[in-house]
């Protein structure tokens, strides 16, 4: 057949920060050959999937893969030749199944990610299709066994939401203000974020983005931030004293190119606050030195998002303070987007813990957090049953791969994370919505900002 995988390479290059990754790449019997690169985060919660590093010093100070390379050719390899790549479900399961371990740390979830991707790209190519499309087909078929199974143990099917009828663009998330492990530590909080919920295409909202962004670079300079350098994720890096002042530049470049706060422009903010949680408390510079609980720490975030046009948050609390994060919801659940992150690392298992406990509801999507797109599908899948948001994300270690604009576009997710408009690893992924956007012509349906209520 057609789709039978004859061989499955892989090599060890280089992300976006100079530290090595796995790429992989999958070829099929119609000689059509599908490839893929796996990100790598610096900001990331102990309960994501592991991957595999070699820990030779001499060789990229610890950092190299070609232990994950390897498995990928002498164990991966072996066990696909000769199957069908259209089975996305069946090889994915079979990858889990080898390494046997509860985190994919014995094989690496960055030799396992590497070919799951690279299955899925190559099927799509196999089928003349374009990957975003594919994605969306994958993703109806997946559902579609999800539900014949639950109606065949009798589970009532009444509150399921089904997928979205066609894949949408999404609305972009942009990085403007780098602070945390993203930009040295200069702001407590991690990611300053603009929202362009005025926008009526995904062409529209990209081209307010960077007039925005490049306004905001001369406000910065104004205000005596001079020599501002970028963080990984290509947002602008400003030694700042306090965490607000952040949000009052970006108002003053909102002001600046005539945008509308809370209007046509919001903010979004990452506070990737497990970063400065020790011993049950967290410890702000921005707060004159002092510790703050869980409440207090919910009741700052409340008072910005009355102060402030602030309309989205993510991992406003501590990746295992599930205590802080319903004191959280409970206060702001029903007025902005509350986005876990570290909280549920993209697992299934931590999601329908937040869904059953009333945390959270939203939840940012990054393929290398579990380790396969099956996976990822299915929490795409709890999150929209359950009603939660759901944002498409990069990772601050990022690649010229841009399959999550195909993932986010295919699925309608609604939103995606890509980082800022600076850097060819994430003007990748926006090019990319681009081109969809011209090959969907009238059809191309645009997902824009919906208020949470």
């Amino acid at each position: 057949m057609n789709d039978t995988i004859t061989r499955i390479h892989a090599r060890e290059v280089l992300d976006s920060r100079g530290t090595p990754t796995v790429e992989v790449e999958v070829h099929c019997a119609d000689g059509s050959m599908g490839r893929a690169i796996v990100p790598s985060g610096a900001s990331t919660g102990k309960h994501e999937a592991a991957e595999l590093r070699d820990g030779d010093a001499k060789r990229y100070g610890g950092k190299g893969v070609r232990r994950a390379v390897q498995n990928v050719l002498t164990e991966i390899a072996p066990k696909l030749i000769g199957r069908s790549a259209s089975d996305q479900g069946g090889i994915d399961r079979m990858m889990i199944d080898l390494d046997g371990t509860p985190n994919k740390s014995r094989l690496g979830a960055n030799a396992i990610l590497g070919v799951s991707l690279g299955v899925a790209r190559v099927s799509a190519s196999i089928q003349s299709s374009p990957l975003w499309h594919y994605l969306s087909n994958l993703a109806a078929g997946a559902w579609q066994t999800w539900l014949n199974l639950q109606d065949e143990v009798g589970r009532p099917l009444g509150r399921i939401i089904p997928p979205r009828d066609t894949p949408s663009l999404p609305l972009p998330m942009v990085n403007l203000i780098s602070g945390g492990l993203h930009a040295g530590g200069n702001l407590d909080f991690q990611d300053f974020l603009f929202l362009p919920i005025g926008s009526r295409s995904y062409s529209e909202a990209l081209e307010m983005t960077v007039e925005v962004y490049r306004t905001l670079g001369s406000v910065l300079k104004q205000h005596g931030f001079e020599g501002v350098l970028v963080g990984d994720e290509g947002g602008y890096g400003p030694k700042m004293p306090e965490n607000d002042r952040a949000i009052e530049m970006i108002l003053a470049a909102f002001a600046k190119t005539g945008l509308n706060a809370g209007k046509d422009a919001a903010i979004a903010l990452d506070v990737a606050s497990t970063h400065f949680y020790h011993d049950g408390r967290y410890h702000l510079r921005d707060a004159g030195g002092e510790s703050l609980s869980s409440e207090e720490m919910a009741e700052l975030l409340g008072s910005w998002a009355n102060a402030y046009p602030i309309l989205s948050i993510e991992d406003g609390l501590a990746e295992d303070d599930w205590a802080g994060w319903k004191i959280l919801t409970s206060m702001l659940g029903k007025k902005i987007q509350l986005i876990g992150d570290d909280l549920f690392v993209t697992n299934p298992e931590r999601l329908k813990r937040g869904i059953a406990e009333g945390v959270a509801n939203a939840v940012l999507v990054k393929v290398n957090q579990i380790g396969t797109l099956t996976e990822t599908l299915e929490v795409l899948r709890i999150a929209r049953e359950a009603g939660y948001r759901t944002v498409i994300s990069a990772r601050s270690g990022e690649t010229e791969d841009s399959t999550i604009a195909d993932l986010a576009v295919g699925t309608g997710a609604g939103q995606i994370k890509i980082g800022s408009v600076a850097r060819s690893e994430r003007l990748a992924k926006y090019n990319q919505l681009l081109r969809i956007e011209e090959q969907m012509g009238s059809d191309a349906k645009f997902a824009g900002w919906t208020r949470v209520s």
